[in-house]
């Protein structure tokens, strides 16, 4: 056997080879390498998406959040002023219901008074009828002095 002829025929069989594999191993290979390219690339842009949807979810949140603060902020300043509202009007009622017990108060006293003055100026003329029966040394007609004993009395 001659060595050349060795190497000839094993280059012949490695040229068969090569194209054997090109022809029927190196395609299905290739698709399946592209196939797998494309899902990673698929798959890199699919969590690209995700973050920037991640992100904006994140943006909304914090601005819905911010939002409802802002609106309980409002509520309660709301409710505080209200309440500040019904004190104040409770205050006012209050005073004015202190005002008008003061004057219907006062209205008893005077009223009082005067019924006081009154049944004082009727036992001041009562006396005075007394004592001047007595130094009189007799009775008094109370119809006849009438208008002296008002006098008498508007003067007490």
């Amino acid at each position: 056997m001659n060595i050349n002829m060795t190497i000839i025929g094993q280059a012949i069989w490695f040229a068969l080879f090569v194209f054997f594999c090109m022809k029927f191993v190196w395609p299905p290979i290739s698709r399946a390498l592209e196939e797998r390219k494309q899902k990673i690339a698929e798959g890199l842009s699919a969590a690209d998406r995700a973050e920037r949807d991640l992100e904006l979810a994140q943006e909304k949140a914090t601005a819905n959040l911010k939002e409802a603060k802002e609106k309980a902020a409002e509520i309660i300043d709301q409710a505080n002023r209200r309440a500040n509202q019904i004190v104040d009007e409770a205050k006012e009622a209050a005073r004015t219901e202190g005002e008008r017990l003061v004057a219907k108060a006062q209205s008893e006293i005077d009223q009082e008074v005067n019924q006081a003055r009154e049944q004082l100026r009727k036992e001041v003329a009562a006396l005075a009828l007394s004592g001047a029966e007595k130094v009189l040394g007799g009775e008094v007609n109370q119809d006849a002095h009438k208008q002296m004993l008002e006098q008498l009395a508007a003067e007490l």
